[in-house]
């Protein structure tokens, strides 16, 4: 059985459309979002509704219902919500009676 176009359910943007075309040619999905963008400018609009129909068209990959479509690297890499907060740093005292270039 061969390749089926499907959104990706592991590189999301907006709804994984443009990362699904990428992984169905087996190409980088920055590459087809690059693309993407391009054509928005030559061709005013119809990429867009292009895009839409796509959106609509394309079905869902399988999804896993923990990460909500975020399981590159780039998300576990960034994700500091169980860090312990650190102390912010402490401003430097200005001394009030310096403010001659005034």
């Amino acid at each position: 059985m061969g390749k089926k176009l499907t959104k990706s359910s592991t590189n999301v943007v907006l709804t994984g459309t443009l990362a699904g075309i990428a992984e169905y040619f087996g190409i980088d999905p920055t590459i087809v979002r690059v693309i993407y963008v391009f054509l928005s400018f030559f061709f005013i609009g119809a990429p867009v509704l292009l895009y839409i129909l796509l959106a609509i068209v394309i079905p869902r990959g399988p999804r896993n219902a923990d990460r909500y479509g975020h399981n590159n690297p780039y998300y576990g890499r960034n994700n500091n919500w169980n860090e312990p907060k650190r102390e912010r740093k402490k401003a430097d005292k200005i001394d009030d009676d310096d403010w001659s270039d005034f």
